[in-house]
């Protein structure tokens, strides 16, 4: 009877500790799923309160719709969406200049993002996009992909001398990109990169946003498409910022200068402002 009232309650306590045990694991299982819904929300959220943020700036004449179906750089970042640190600010329909819808993000929300500033013709090749960004900024204040070692008078472009497009010495130049329709494309290499740069081309810079409020960083309104590149590179290296390219696989789909006439007519409003 002793033997037999033991057994008993050695499978009583056996019972309890299995119902201890599977209480524990449901409220485990309730602590864990509660932490990822927190950390769901946290994400959907962090956006507004500037917690790893990345803001993607794009001004784009496409509407939404055209724009996230067909623009390079919305296809790009689709492949990226992985990736919660970022979020896109983009402009849809813009019939603005590119320093005011660039302007107008600089002074919006917090200031601990980074912030990028993108054209919307340009195919992302590279899968670690925001990890190259993070890292690049953490050498420069402000960084592209392409750009120019040295600065001369009067040179109207970070890749040309003069306004007869004559290249200036490879020597000077650095960065690597590709051009084409497609992802990809034929790279076009400049330079070697990283390196220290006094004008970078616009199709990306990178920045943190403190670092451009702090020194009251802005793009002058008057280059409303053309020359707000080079006007910002000098602005910066006025504040004593250091400025440099940084290896980002990207494929552009544009060339350069469309329309000579209203690019010499900024030129001439860019000499006017800087005097060289």
């Amino acid at each position: 009877m002793l033997q037999r009232h033991q057994r008993h309650s050695v499978t009583a306590l056996e019972y309890a500790l299995a119902i201890f045990t599977a209480i524990a694991k449901a409220i485990g299982l309730l602590l864990l799923l509660n932490t990822q819904r927190a950390l769901h929300d946290l994400n959907q959220t962090n956006y507004g309160i500037g917690l790893f943020m990345i803001e993607i700036i794009i001004a784009t004449r496409l509407s939404e719709n055209d724009f996230w179906d067909t623009s390079a750089t919305a296809l790009s970042l689709r492949r990226l969406e992985y990736d919660s640190r970022w979020v896109p600010r983009v402009a849809f329909e813009n019939k603005q200049g590119l320093p005011d819808v660039y302007n107008a993000r600089i002074s919006a929300g917090v200031s601990d993002s980074t912030i990028i500033f993108m054209h919307d013709d340009v195919w992302i090749d590279d899968n670690f996009f925001f990890d190259r960004i993070i890292e690049g900024l953490q050498v420069y204040d402000v960084i592209g992909v392409v750009g120019n070692r040295r600065r001369i008078p009067l040179q109207p472009s970070w890749i040309f001398v003069d306004t007869n497009f004559t290249w200036d010495d490879r020597a000077n130049l650095s960065g690597v990109i590709a051009h084409g329709k497609d992802p990809f494309g034929p790279i076009d290499f400049f330079g070697s990169v990283p390196a220290d740069c006094e004008l970078m081309d616009g199709v990306l810079l990178a920045a943190k946003k403190e670092t451009l409020t702090a020194n009251g960083l802005f793009f002058d309104p008057q280059f409303d498409f053309h020359f707000y590149d080079l006007d910002f590179c000098r602005s910066a290296r006025q504040h004593g910022l250091r400025l440099g390219t940084w290896p980002i696989s990207l494929t552009h789909q544009s060339r350069g200068v469309a329309n000579r006439g209203q690019w010499l007519q900024k030129y001439h409003s860019y000499i006017q402002k800087w005097g060289n």
